[in-house]
């Protein structure tokens, strides 16, 4: 849990730090705040200890203000409980707005790919969190993920499309294949997210499970 890292840093952060940045490095306490940055997705041990590093250089407003909004953030914000997207209230702005289509759908396996659809500009209806895909070999079914609360929207009557736009992966694709078949007999119309070379790219550099996808998803001209 992060709430650990922020008191690692603060141990660190108000104590010792004057010793020499080579000293520090095999230091307990700086070790135990390298693991925490370490834990987090998509940092490594060289990234850590930089970022390590940096806080210890970091004034103590500067500091205090930074733990606070880190704080702050994990005690106010929380899953919406229609879509499981992240918000402050009970049901997110977006799930409330009118403005959005009711009738359309889009199906995502965490949280966080709803702000990297949101960037995009190009949807406008609304979500769907799984927390997850289906991966049989991490013990993870369809009973695991919220496909029962998809289906329970379903049953509405409102949709009458689902956009499934899990992950290009083993996993995602098994995910897909699976809310396929069991909305198939509720008459809605289920589409899936175009797979493909990325714009720029070449088809030497492209690996074969890409270009294979590329090749599914080929588009009438």
């Amino acid at each position: 849990m992060f709430w650990v890292s922020t008191q690692v840093i603060s141990k660190v952060y108000s104590t010792k730090y004057k010793k020499t940045e080579g000293f520090l490095l095999s230091d307990p306490q700086f070790q135990k705040l390298i693991q925490s940055f370490s834990s987090l997705p998509g940092i490594g041990k060289k990234s850590a200890t930089r970022i390590g590093f940096h806080i210890l250089r970091m004034d103590p407003t500067s500091f205090q203000s930074w733990i606070d909004n880190i704080e702050e953030a994990k005690t106010k914000l929380r899953f919406c409980d229609e879509c499981g997207g992240l918000t402050e209230e009970p049901i997110c702005s977006i799930c409330l707005s009118d403005r959005r289509e009711n009738g359309i759908l889009c199906v995502v396996e965490q949280p966080e790919d709803i702000f990297f659809i949101e960037n995009t500009k190009e949807y406008s209806g609304k979500y769907h969190v799984l927390n997850g895909a289906i991966s049989p070999l991490d013990g993870i079914g369809p009973e695991q993920l919220r496909i029962k609360q998809l289906m329970n929207r379903l049953d509405s009557g409102q949709i009458n499309e689902v956009l499934i736009a899990t992950n290009p992966t083993l996993e995602g694709d098994a995910t897909a294949s699976y809310l396929s078949t069991v909305i198939k007999p509720m008459d809605i119309k289920i589409t899936r997210i175009a797979h493909g070379i990325t714009i720029g790219g070449t088809l030497e550099y492209s690996d074969q499970y890409t270009l294979g996808k590329a090749i599914k998803s080929r588009l009438t001209l």
